[in-house]
């Protein structure tokens, strides 16, 4: 019997708590002006991506303000994404499956249900229909248990079938993955059998020694602890289609079906699936309509023969020849990007209109938007939509709200959304995504060894070896490793970001690994693996030992800092500062070099003097790399540096060519002010901590000393003034393309004029100009 497709959009609602805490309380009592319209599904099993089992009620005991329990109700998790012991709690209830609402949602009712399942308890729980709306009833509003209750029966709800709530507002569990001990239910065991949790292609034996990404091949989804197939009986494009972007693909191809049936009459299939029937939107097999095979099935297919799937691969992955030719051909001006996400496919969603980058409001976001985003940059369908800034805040405008796609759009700007006001939305809202994306086993050469954790370690990585022997692992030598190397190896390894890369790795316990096979290793920081990165053609390392071999230690999250550009603007000006008033900027090198013949303490210097305000928009707080151990004081100003420079101040040609410097050493690395509801935690005064919070922003004032550049020789004409953060990448950043500011400056001489201030790749290329590179940027950049 075919199974109900479970939908699998991620709908913004009602604010609520985060997963595992209770949501904003909510009246109980009804809604008159509510209308819901009840959806009936179909009676009976449901076979499908659900895992569901059934509960008898104890006859004595009934809860407040419950109607008498049913003798029996069934429970089931359904919807994507979701592993086998999380998804969208439902309840077969009179007849009829339903949905539980989040209000007043806590973990003890999470508990309660992860036992019904036969979890021996729940590590959190997902509200605003995370796993996607359901249909029908909405059965249970306002459950509200105290954990000990045998039966979600028993814990105090507005009775079944009373209910204020939508299917927005679907609630969701997430189950500790261990069985209670004993539990047996057929049910369960029937559910697990009939799900479709993992896809693949399987190449003939003539692909097999194609390169990676697999992008051809027979479809087979894990049936128990083996593979099966699926009967091509009305497979078509729009089942093609799904697929492909299952595995990372943004489009499908036809298959030379012909080819497969000469290969596969000879041989032996064992179908689990048939009938499919996809409208080519899904974003996971598990929500077409199918059948299940009953039982083993070898030969039973009315089609002939499996489905055979043919995938085009992005532009990132497609191999040989395809890539050089696209490579080849002029590059379309992208209308769509990815920011802030430590993996390929993943990011903040941020979109151009008029030359300008905005991000994108998570207002009504859910899956097929996220998809044709996905899809759009080269990559798969998408696995979530994410709400709420997950990738960290943007910058800028918010060009779209509401944005609501139907699935086969080819660009974000095609579905239907609503245009932005600056009342609409906050960059707290930020919608992002994470694709599909093809499998390329870049994580199984490389391997960290040493470390306390898996996420830190010396680095470790797989080479050819010569003859038929296996490949080798080896070290690399630490010489020239640093942050942008480091975020590689992370991003390599699946782990996230780069906290840091270290030159030095005695204090791990070394390995049984003691040679070294790279040296000279240097990475713009964006490559997806170290073997994309330049090294030496010959291994040259002048300090041998494994004690001088690179290493990592990595991180789920990153800093994130930008300037605000608009207050260098405003608060440009110059000053001609006396001599005597210089004698402790001189001494930390804030002048030009020629200030050291100048006839001291007569005189004065021209000042370019503004001020700059650092926010750390990311997910983690910007520290200074070096421990408070190793500040130094400045006795002059009377503060400590926790770095030794923080930011470049220059003034540029046209073309490029610097005329005046400065630098800004962060003498007081601290919390300025913060957003609302945002506490500072670093103050530097007396010794204190140094660093900035996530949302939160360092001021430097205009008046203050080395807040400057010095023109005293510049002659007049058209310059540009560029402001970089963490210019050296000492400290790992999320994103070091925001990291650059520039203006566009007019000096006659006497005064300037500061305009057009606007930060690293905020605006198009064509905006920017040929010659604007920001540090850390590439054309060739997707996230």
């Amino acid at each position: 019997m075919a199974a109900a497709p479970g939908k699998a959009t991620e709908v913004k609602g009602s604010p609520k708590g985060s997963a595992g805490l209770p949501s904003q309380q909510r009246s109980s009592s009804p809604d008159p002006r509510k209308m819901r319209v009840v959806q009936r599904p179909l009676l009976g099993f449901l076979c499908g991506p659900w895992l569901w089992v059934s509960l008898a009620q104890p006859p004595s005991r009934a809860p407040t303000r419950q109607s008498p329990p049913s003798p029996n109700l069934h429970f089931r998790l359904a919807g994507y994404p979701r592993k086998h012991n999380e998804g969208r709690i439902e309840v077969f209830y009179n007849q009829e499956w339903g949905t539980i609402c989040d209000d007043d949602f806590t973990l003890a009712n999470a508990h309660i249900l992860c036992r019904h399942l036969g979890f021996v308890a729940a590590t959190g729980w997902t509200h605003s229909a995370k796993y996607g709306k359901g249909v029908g009833r909405i059965w249970l509003d306002n459950v509200s248990c105290g954990g000990h209750e045998k039966s979600i029966a028993e814990c105090q709800s507005r009775g079944w079938g009373n209910s204020d709530c939508s299917h927005e507002e679907d609630a969701g569990v997430v189950c500790k993955d261990e069985r209670i001990a004993g539990f047996t239910d057929s049910n369960v065991i029937e559910a697990e059998q009939n799900q479709v949790e993992e896809v693949r292609l399987r190449p003939v034996v003539s692909q097999a020694k194609r390169p990676l990404p697999v992008t051809e091949g027979i479809v087979e989804v894990r049936h128990k602890s083996s593979w099966a197939q699926i009967c091509d009986e009305n497979w078509g494009s729009q089942e093609s289609r799904v697929i492909c972007g299952m595995l990372g693909f943004p489009a499908e191809r036809k298959a030379n079906r012909n080819f497969y049936k000469l290969y596969l009459q000879r041989q032996q299939h064992q179908f689990h699936l048939h009938s499919v029937a996809c409208a080519g939107n899904e974003v996971h097999l598990s929500t077409c309509s199918f059948e299940f095979y009953k039982g083993n099935v070898t030969g039973t297919c009315k089609g002939g023969m499996p489905a055979v799937v043919s995938c085009v691969p992005g532009l990132l992955f497609a191999a040989g020849n395809a890539q050089k030719k696209r490579r080849g051909q002029q590059p379309q001006q992208q209308q769509v990007r990815l920011k802030g996400g430590a993996k390929i496919g993943e990011g903040r969603v941020e979109v151009l209109k008029n030359g300008e980058w905005g991000t994108v409001c998570d207002n009504r976001w859910n899956l097929l938007s996220a998809s044709v985003v996905c899809r759009e940059l080269g990559f798969g369908s998408a696995k979530e939509a994410l709400t709420g800034a997950r990738m960290g805040q943007g910058m800028g405008q918010i060009h779209l709200s509401e944005v609501q796609c139907l699935g086969p759009e080819k660009s974000l700007w095609s579905c239907p959304h609503k245009n932005i006001t600056q009342q609409d939305c906050r960059h707290s809202e930020d919608a992002g995504v994470r694709c599909n994306v093809p499998y390329m086993a870049h994580e199984t050469t490389i391997r960290l060894s040493g470390g306390r954790s898996r996420f830190e370690g010396r680095v470790e990585v797989a080479m050819a070896a010569r003859g038929n022997r296996a490949r080798q692992w080896g070290l690399i030598c630490g010489e020239g490793w640093g942050t942008l190397e480091a975020m590689v190896a992370c991003r390599q390894l699946g782990l996230g970001f780069a906290n840091h890369g270290l030159q030095e790795t005695w204090y791990w316990d070394a390995s049984n690994v003691t040679e070294m096979v790279l040296s000279g290793v240097r990475c713009a920081g964006h490559e997806m693996t170290l073997s994309h990165c330049q090294h030496d053609s010959r291994v040259s390392c002048r300090k041998t030992g494994t004690r001088f071999a690179a290493g990592v230690i990595c991180s789920e999250t990153a800093s994130d800092l930008l300037l605000h550009a608009a207050l260098v603007q405003e608060t440009a000006y110059i000053e001609d500062r006396p001599l005597h008033m210089l004698y402790c900027a001189a001494e930390e090198n804030c002048l030009s070099s020629t200030a050291r013949s100048a006839n001291w303490p007569y005189g004065h210097r021209r000042l370019l003097r503004f001020s700059s305000q650092i926010h750390n928009n990311g997910r983690a707080d910007f520290r200074p790399k070096a421990g408070r151990h190793s500040w130094v004081w400045h006795e002059c100003h009377g503060h400590y540096h926790s770095m030794d420079v923080f930011t470049h101040y220059d003034l540029l040609t046209l073309n490029g060519t610097r005329v005046a410097e400065g630098h800004k050493a962060s003498f007081c690395l601290e919390d300025t002010e913060c957003e609302e509801e945002v506490g500072k935690r670093y103050e530097c005064a007396n010794f204190g901590e140094q660093g900035i919070t996530v949302g939160c922003w360092d001021l430097y004032r205009h008046d203050i000393d080395c807040q400057w550049i010095d023109i005293t020789d510049v002659k007049a004409g058209n310059y540009i003034l560029q402001v970089v953060i963490n210019p050296r990448y000492e400290v790992a950043e999320s994103d070091f393309t925001n990291n650059a500011m520039k203006c566009s400056c007019k000096y006659d001489g006497h005064r300037i004029w500061v305009h057009r201030c606007h930060i690293g790749d905020a605006l198009s290329n064509e905006a920017n100009g040929p010659s604007e590179q920001y540090p850390g940027q590439s054309n060739n950049q997707v996230v």
